[in-house]
């Protein structure tokens, strides 16, 4: 696709737009700002718990979301997770493109018994939610930020597999395939060489689309205490500690929980957006 449309599509498309400005803020909050703050996430100041927010009439000294039950800074602890939340769910998402572009391109490519395969045990964890699937490999493995990755990628990589299975099947009957067999290619420079980079665009499309929801996973397991370990912050733990202070201290859920859903839909705006922009279908 020529880049002239491609700028033309993305200068024409809201939801691209709005998602790219909005998650290029949260990057810029989440990991330049903890520069300027003055306090320790995990450190502890029971003079200080139930501060209310003082915004930033100080600046970066004061604090600016008020303080939870230990006396902590909400403002450091929320930037401090939310870096957290974002890189475990780069990692968890690019292992699971890794591997479900892996399995999706030999089940597509090979057929027969490979396929059955590979297609049965995709069968096998879309039978399970995903949410089921990761609470019960967590509540068995232990919070850890090593196993949180390793759940998100187990219950994540399906769609990856059946996207790429299903382009690789329709790919690899054109010309340019069959001219590669006859010129004595291997099957392994067939596959990743020529086959691959014609299924990149719908896995960048699944994988922006699905970012959201290995942030809302990540969440969901650290409010149940299944995701990062205390005292290290995260947005699902922190609202987690507020939820039974939310009636006189509503800023220990408040401010996590709309840090939360403006980070997901960035990345849902952002994957609609990249849908869009990249369809060939349009003109």
């Amino acid at each position: 696709m020529k880049s002239k449309i491609i700028l033309r599509r993305i200068l024409h498309n809201r939801f691209f737009m709005v998602g790219l400005s909005l998650v290029l803020l949260v990057l810029l909050i989440t990991f330049v700002s903890p520069l300027f703050v003055a306090f320790d996430p995990v450190k502890t100041s029971l003079p200080d718990r139930f501060a209310g927010p003082e915004w930033f009439g100080k600046g970066f000294l004061g604090h600016v979301f008020g303080t939870d039950q230990l006396g902590r800074d909400v403002f450091t602890r929320l930037l401090n997770g939310g870096s957290y939340s974002l890189m475990i769910a780069t990692a968890a998402v690019f292992l699971q493109v890794l591997f479900g572009t892996v399995l999706g391109i030999m089940a597509g490519y090979s057929g027969g018994i490979v396929d059955t395969v590979i297609m049965r045990m995709c069968d096998v964890f879309l039978a399970i939610p995903n949410i089921i699937l990761a609470i019960a490999v967590m509540s068995v493995l232990g919070p850890s930020v090593f196993n949180l990755i390793a759940v998100l990628t187990i219950s994540g990589w399906v769609r990856y597999c059946k996207v790429t299975r299903n382009n690789v099947m329709v790919v690899k009957k054109q010309e340019f395939v069959s001219a590669s067999r006859v010129l004595g290619a291997s099957d392994f420079h067939i596959m990743f060489r020529q086959i691959f980079p014609n299924v990149t665009t719908s896995l960048i499309i699944l994988a922006s689309s699905r970012f959201g929801n290995a942030i809302l996973v990540e969440a969901a397991l650290s409010f149940l205490n299944l995701g990062i370990p205390a005292p290290t912050p995260s947005w699902g733990n922190m609202i987690a500690d507020g939820r039974q202070y939310l009636a006189t201290y509503p800023w220990m859920v408040l401010v996590p929980g709309v840090a939360l859903m403006i980070t997901v839909l960035a990345f849902n705006f952002l994957g609609d957006g990249l849908r869009d922009v990249l369809d060939p279908k349009k003109i």
